[in-house]
């Protein structure tokens, strides 16, 4: 008599691709609204996009998500994806973007007065080297100050 494995259990609110887990996060989902609806979401919009959505999204489909924006072409949005995936960026805190906001007519955090808008370390699940990464830049900075 063979018994049957159970299947591995899901809940109903996990996300299926990597545009359903961006969406976790208010602020990365008016990012992914405004690029559908062809909007300039400004330098920095585009920047905070790569920075994070280059851990869900494959880099082919980051680069079509971002032609979406109406100033933005195939060619700068392929520059931008590939610097940010060269120099390896974080994903950045929602004091970063505030200031990133505060350089730009177009609000990438929709409801900056909320504390919570904006933070994507709570909204979304990143791969552990990310958070590895960090980890490590807080060890050496603190190394660092040490040695002083």
């Amino acid at each position: 008599m063979t018994t049957k494995t159970p299947p591995p259990e899901t809940t109903s609110d996990a996300p299926k691709n990597g545009t359903e887990a961006l969406r976790q996060s208010d602020m990365m989902a008016h990012l992914l609204d405004s690029l559908e609806a062809g909007k300039d979401i400004g330098h920095y919009g585009r920047l905070v996009f790569a920075m994070i959505a280059r851990h869900f999204l494959p880099e082919d489909d980051l680069i079509t998500r971002l032609q979406h924006d109406k100033d933005f072409s195939e060619e700068q949005a392929r520059l931008l994806v590939h610097q940010v995936r060269d120099k390896d960026y974080n994903p950045p805190r929602r004091e970063k973007i505030l200031e990133f906001q505060a350089q730009q007519d177009f609000p990438i955090i929709p409801n900056p007065e909320d504390p919570d808008a904006g933070n994507v370390y709570r909204d979304l699940n990143f791969p552990e080297a990310v958070y590895e990464h960090i980890s490590e830049y807080y060890e050496q900075k603190t190394a660092a100050k040490d040695g002083e």
